[in-house]
């Protein structure tokens, strides 16, 4: 790892181990775990003004849907200029295309490192306590549910499967008129590349996935109504 890497994993580290022995008492073997979900949905909260922004974002972006595709038709043999005119569009009408990503990219560096915490025997100079910590008889360390021999990754797949069903008929919702049929096709499988990545991530990191994409899923819900 490098090293100007190492003092917030180090950081991040101190919190998660202070936070697990605060919860022993009360949660016992499952002090991790509970330590993983609570952790998740502090950063998701600290996150809300960037997902409300997100939203508006979208929302934006769908009425301008039309002036888009009016633009693309006509500059479509001047890329330099539908370049040009879709600037401009945005600008004036003060959104983004991207806008929508900006909680995800947000998240990143909290998933990395939560992968990194779970997936060092030694972390801040000495043995990972964090990997001691077990979900229905599996290390929050493992990888490779095959091989696990436990029921933690298959609750956790039931889950993920359960969450990512909620989250494409949200996605297929919030496409307008002009979506392709492979747009939406991926707005439908897409979700569910949370199971795939489940399967060779730490156990920790899919108990992650699992936190934020439910929150993901209720977040947009409550901004849709």
């Amino acid at each position: 790892m490098p090293s100007f890497l190492e003092a917030p994993v180090a950081g991040a580290y101190h919190v998660l181990t202070a936070l697990v022995s605060s919860l022993q008492p009360l949660t016992g073997a499952y002090a991790a775990v509970i330590a993983i979900v609570v952790c998740t949905v502090v950063v998701r909260l600290c996150l809300v003004p960037l997902s409300v922004r997100a939203q508006r974002g979208m929302k934006a972006r769908a009425a301008l849907m039309p002036q888009l595709k009016q633009l693309t038709e006509r500059h479509r043999d001047n890329p330099e200029r539908l370049q040009r005119e879709v600037a401009k569009l945005q600008s004036e009408s003060g959104t983004s295309l991207f806008a929508g990503f900006l909680p995800m990219f947000a998240q990143l560096p909290f998933f990395w490192l939560m992968y990194t915490l779970f997936s060092h025997p030694t972390v801040a100079g000495e043995a990972n306590r964090l990997i001691s910590g077990s979900l229905l008889g599996a290390p929050l360390g493992v990888h490779w549910p095959v091989f696990s021999g436990t029921p933690a990754f298959l609750v956790l797949a039931v889950l993920l499967t359960v969450v990512a069903f909620f989250s494409a008929r949200l996605q297929l919702r919030q496409l307008d008129e002009t979506a392709t049929p492979m747009s939406r096709r991926i707005a439908r499988l897409l979700p569910f590349g949370t199971l795939l990545s489940a399967a060779f991530l730490p156990l920790a990191a899919g108990l992650y996935l699992l936190t934020t994409t439910a929150w993901t899923v209720a977040e947009r819900t409550v901004l849709l109504r």
